[in-house]
């Protein structure tokens, strides 16, 4: 499996490429070849996952029940996002236009590895997703890693 983590300054060039990070990319798996997936993220940015990562929430939105108009609505809207692409020799992959649209990418990007996933955040748009108050993040974790929490 995967572990990204680390956030990182890039670039997007006028050709929609980049050059994903040295130690995101050391971490894809060699199975995977340098073939990763991007899909528009629920808030304004781009994800990035690994195929092998990718194919396990694949089939958990795949599985779901066709004859749901519920489950129909969200598959549509996550499968429409979903590109595949390919590492070149220079470690740089291609975002499509749409995507840089999506996620309002200008030249500079922050790229957040999380975990199974990477975020690919306009720096203005993700510093607004970010806690700035150091007391509600503390609150959070105390919140979801409490080791008394009851689930």
């Amino acid at each position: 499996m995967a572990f990204f983590s680390g956030e990182y300054e890039c670039t997007v060039d006028a050709k929609g490429r980049m050059v994903l990070p040295a130690r995101i990319k050391a971490n894809l798996p060699e199975i995977d070849a340098g073939n990763v997936v991007l899909t528009r993220g629920f808030e304004s940015c781009i994800v990035l996952y690994s195929q092998t990562e990718f194919k396990k929430i694949y089939s958990k939105v795949s599985g779901l029940n066709e004859f749901s108009e519920e489950y129909r609505v969200f598959q549509r809207n996550f499968f429409r996002g979903i590109n595949e692409a390919e590492l070149d020799g220079n470690g740089r992959l291609l975002i499509p236009k749409t995507l840089i649209t999506h996620a309002q990418l200008e030249k500079d990007l922050t790229v957040v590895g999380m975990g199974n996933r990477v975020e690919i955040w306009s720096p203005v748009l993700y510093e607004k997703y970010l806690i700035q108050d150091t007391n509600a993040y503390a609150q959070l974790a105390e919140k979801y890693l409490a080791s008394n929490k009851k689930e």
